[in-house]
């Protein structure tokens, strides 16, 4: 049985009460996670969101063209440049109050309780057993370690990649090559869990997920069919987010290893990050000069 109700009518007072409702719910939801699309970009490669939910977006501009790259702030919509004068800045991820930086062959340190904010060479290419060819991610454990890929030749014959791991004190070591294991090709994407036991990576030619065990050096393979691979990011549930660069997609992989693919239509996908509270991930469109923002609830 249907019971219908009077229709009630609403007063110009009354919509405008309601509207100005609507607007408020809008305005507190967005102040109260503070992000939104950012466009205008200089060629994004990389992100990353600070405890203090400030997003910093590595800047390539124009890809081999030295010094014309920056690091750019966004501060719940405003944006200003922390860092100018880089080569081709990728990979960025957070140790305390630094900001690491993958830029081109080099890794750069920016102290982000300095101002004005400067980029130090933390590490030069000559502190490479060789000089890299294309240093792209970065990730970070608990203790300091800093875990870096160097992609190789993406470009060309998409071989000759490296990971190595890099002590506080700088102290540096090969992890992973395509000697030490064939299936290593064009690392790009990197996570480190917070005991620096284990190392998420996925390799931008095969489109292949990995988890390398650092204790027993064993590597096995999570997932595949990620096209060309690029950043990797993993909610405290398990879920694993990857990015496909070549194909303009995003990727989430459930802890069974069953891989879904959430969004598509990107120009190129790049390095992705998780925000402060584990629910939004930030994906940089390389290409299309934009910041996305996805929520994963």
């Amino acid at each position: 049985m249907l019971f219908f109700q009077p229709r009630r009518v609403l007063t110009s007072s009354a919509i405008s009460s309601l509207v100005a409702a609507c607007l408020l719910t809008i305005t507190s939801h967005s102040h109260a996670h503070g992000l939104a699309p950012v466009s205008g970009l200089l060629t994004p490669e990389s992100v990353v969101q600070a405890a203090d939910g400030k997003i910093y977006v590595s800047e390539i501009n124009g890809f081999g063209q030295d010094g014309d790259g920056q690091i750019r702030v966004i501060d719940h919509g405003k944006t200003s440049v922390l860092v100018q004068g880089l080569d081709d800045p990728k990979g960025l991820v957070l140790i305390g109050n630094d900001l690491y930086i993958a830029d081109k062959t080099r890794v750069l340190r920016v102290a982000l309780n300095q101002s004005p904010a400067s980029a130090e060479v933390f590490l030069a290419a000559t502190d490479f057993p060789k000089v890299p060819q294309f240093l792209n991610d970065l990730s970070a454990d608990a203790n300091g370690n800093l875990y870096i890929s160097d992609s190789g030749d993406i470009l060309g014959s998409g071989k000759g990649g490296i990971i190595y791991k890099v002590t506080p004190q700088r102290q540096l070591s090969l992890l992973l090559d395509g000697t030490i294991d064939a299936r290593i090709l064009a690392p790009n994407g990197l996570l480190a869990d917070a005991k620096g036991e284990h190392l998420l990576l996925v390799d931008f030619t095969s489109g292949v997920l990995y988890n390398y065990n650092l204790l027993s050096k064993k590597l096995d393979e999570v997932a595949s069919g990620l096209g060309g691979g690029d950043g990797i990011v993993k909610q405290a549930n398990g879920t694993i987010y990857v990015s496909d660069w070549k194909s303009g997609k995003v990727f989430r992989i459930d802890q069974q290893h069953k891989v879904t693919l959430i969004k598509e239509g990107y120009q190129s996908a790049a390095d992705i990050a998780l925000t402060q509270d584990d629910h939004h991930l930030l994906v940089p469109d390389m290409k299309a000069g934009k910041l996305d923002i996805i929520d994963l609830r």
